[in-house]
């Protein structure tokens, strides 16, 4: 909210001097607003709501639209000027000594045993936390045996990074199915993909996306499987993917993701915006981090077809040897 300006007065008297006068109360308020919009706090949660729609791979347009939020609300939480109650929020769960999400309510503080799980986990590094998860994978039965991950291998990353070319050749090296996981969700669906977006939602993709993949586990005990770019954006479903998976992140740089689409004949990313090429850094910048979860990587930027291949394949090879 653009804050108001302030009134001027100048009081009448004899020297019709003009004299200082106090902020009306409105205007005080909104320069509380205007400093609070500074505060640190509501940078990082501008970024991190950011990096969540990155993520997620919707645009602000999107997003305004599933959210029924308008754009420029959505604008200024992304620029740190978001709502200051907030803030609000955050000095009554300093005082009472409780993390904020503890006073708003989430999963976590359903109970004692969520809370002291939680903060067991607080604190701990990346490698920590990873061994914590597979623990807590094999602890649950959650996870698939060793040699049934080997027999599949799941390919990962952002469109372009030439899942589908390279997953066909390396389900021919291999002699296994190759299974385009965007296909078997069209198949669950009964629509295409434009359908299940447009008239179901992301979230009716999401579900679709998930008995896809657990159908898949099902039915191929070997397989190279191409996964759609966004499946990091559900946890549940990429932690199925880990667990039943050996996954490869086939890396590449944002220039060689948009270039490849493009080549491919699709001007989509192209068309009515502008800033696609930053739209893409903001969805690698925002799933590099769960990317890297997988078992392997391959950098395809700088090479030929047939060398990444090759990469790959051999990184394949040696993996499944263990």
């Amino acid at each position: 909210m653009k804050p108001q300006e302030l009134d001027e007065a100048v009081p009448t008297g004899v020297d019709d001097t003009v004299r200082p006068v106090r902020p009306a109360p409105r205007a005080a308020a909104a320069a509380s607003v205007a400093d609070a919009a500074r505060d640190p706090f509501l940078v990082a949660l501008g970024e991190r709501a950011r990096s969540l729609r990155a993520r997620r791979g919707m645009t602000r347009r999107a997003l305004s639209v599933a959210s029924e939020v308008s754009e420029r609300h959505l604008a200024n939480l992304e620029l740190g000027q978001g709502n200051a109650s907030i803030l609000v929020l955050r000095q009554v769960a300093q005082a009472l000594g409780a993390p904020l999400a503890e006073l708003i309510g989430d999963e976590t503080t359903a109970g004692p045993e969520w809370l002291l799980i939680r903060d067991l986990l607080a604190g701990r590094g990346e490698d920590e936390l990873r061994r914590a998860r597979l623990a807590l994978t094999e602890l649950f039965g959650e996870g698939g045996r060793p040699d049934a991950r080997r027999g599949r291998i799941a390919l990962v990353g952002l469109r372009g990074a030439g899942k589908s070319s390279l997953g066909r050749m390396l389900a021919d090296a291999l002699d296994v199915p190759f299974v385009e996981l965007n296909r078997e969700i069209e198949r669950v669906a009964g629509c295409s993909l434009d359908e299940i977006h447009n008239l179901l939602g992301a979230a009716a993709y999401r579900r679709y996306e998930r008995r896809a993949l657990e159908e898949t586990v099902q039915l191929y005990p070997d397989a190279v499987i191409a996964t759609p770019g966004g499946i990091v954006s559900d946890p549940a479903t990429f932690n199925l993917l880990l667990a039943h998976c050996t996954t490869v992140w086939l890396r590449a740089t944002p220039e060689d993701h948009m270039q490849r689409v493009i080549a491919q004949g699709d001007l989509r990313p192209m068309a009515g915006n502008q800033e696609a090429m930053d739209d893409l850094k903001r969805i690698l910048a925002g799933r590099a981090a769960f990317y890297a979860r997988a078992d392997l990587q391959v950098d395809t930027s700088g090479r030929t077809l047939g060398e990444v291949f090759d990469a790959l394949h051999a990184a394949v090879r040696e993996a499944t040897a263990r």
